[in-house]
């Protein structure tokens, strides 16, 4: 059985081990979480009495009873999680961001390089995104013309995150482009390529100092396609986390606003179909309400691959790699050094000359 350390015991902490819970309890995994950590020991006991766990007072006494590391705390704490991981030898899914800065994510990427591993943007494993990138590379409706994909998510220092630390820059890197969109960025490197232009505005309507609430990003690629990125933290409560990804080829529009089975809307010359995607085989499995269902497997999914690679030994892990989360942060960097320019285009392999 391979033990699980929870470090980091807060919303995408519990998120996490709910779902690892689950994959167990199933059978699906031979795995546990045994150990937890948090900077609040009350905290960290709530969470590790679900699992009949053993809450720990420091990582690296929850890191010796474990043989993989779940890190899931704020951003500026992963390097050090991960350090001390990495110098036991540990298996490691660590959240996304990597780290607050694109230097600190560069020393985080090479400690992760020599561990199995796993990133936590689990969106390269939602079916819908599969089926986004099918399309774009089947090439069946013709070459992409433009991209728009609209991010807007409740500023997450309330309401179910109960989280004040997205609000502080030291913690967090920045606002919602890092912190929220690397996903977006990622899923647009995996469908369409990595982009050779970038250019951004960023705002701080809210007033939290370098927390940017709005953030418009617009890729150019090597082929003349163009993508938009609208980022946005509001207040409408009502709206936790919403994504709409709109794709314009030569002989189709197609759109989803689900961001793990869909539908596409596909609407060409002939008419409007749709596309789907599936929950795996083994979901039914799981002891949840099915209206649930896809919210758990959502993460299920991503730890399930992790987990079921690192079992396999031979020094395996999973996906995405440091080198996909990597190419993520030199986007949202390039971006974020275009918006302090005035939106001056930069080209993002070029960063590490800047």
């Amino acid at each position: 059985m391979l033990r699980i350390a929870m470090i980091g015991c807060g919303h995408i902490g519990t998120v996490h081990s709910y779902a690892l819970r689950q994959l167990g309890t199933a059978g699906l995994v031979d795995a546990r979480v045994t150990a937890t950590y948090d900077p609040d020991p009350d905290r960290a006991a709530r969470l590790a009495a679900h699992h009949g766990a053993t809450a720990f007072d420091t990582i690296g006494a929850a890191l010796d009873e474990a043989d993989v590391a779940w890190i899931s705390t704020w951003t500026a704490g992963h390097a050090h999680a991960v350090e001390l991981a990495v110098e036991r030898g540990l298996a490691v899914f660590c959240e996304k961001p990597l780290a607050p800065t694109f230097a600190e994510c560069e020393r985080v990427a090479t400690l992760l390089s020599g561990v199995p591993h796993q990133v936590g943007l689990v969106l390269r494993h939602a079916p819908v995104f599969a089926l986004g990138a099918d399309i774009v590379r089947s090439g069946r409706y013709g070459r992409v013309l433009v991209t728009n994909f609209r991010d807007d998510q409740y500023f997450p220092i309330q309401g179910m995150y109960a989280s004040t630390w997205r609000a502080d820059a030291a913690k967090a890197g920045g606002g919602t482009l890092i912190e929220h969109s690397i996903h977006d960025v990622d899923l647009l490197a995996w469908m369409l390529g990595e982009p050779s232009s970038v250019s951004a505005a960023t705002a701080e309507r809210f007033g939290y100092r370098g927390i940017e609430d709005t953030a418009v990003v617009r890729l150019g690629y090597p082929d003349g396609s163009q993508a938009v990125l609208e980022s946005i933290w509001h207040q409408v409560l009502t709206r936790g986390s919403s994504r709409r990804l709109e794709i314009f080829c030569e002989g189709a529009y197609c759109w989803t606003e689900d961001d793990y089975l869909g539908p596409w809307v596909v609407e060409t010359s002939d008419g409007v179909s749709q596309l789907e995607g599936l929950l795996p085989e083994w979901a039914h499995r799981l002891d949840v309400p099915e209206v649930h269902a896809k919210s758990v497997v959502q993460y299920a999914e991503p730890a399930k691959a992790f987990l079921d690679a690192v079992a396999e030994g031979a020094g395996k892990g999973g996906f995405p790699t440091v080198h996909e989360a990597l190419a993520a942060h030199r986007v949202v960097e390039a971006a974020y050094r275009s918006a302090a320019e005035g939106g001056r285009p930069v080209d993002p392999v070029t960063l590490d000359a800047l």
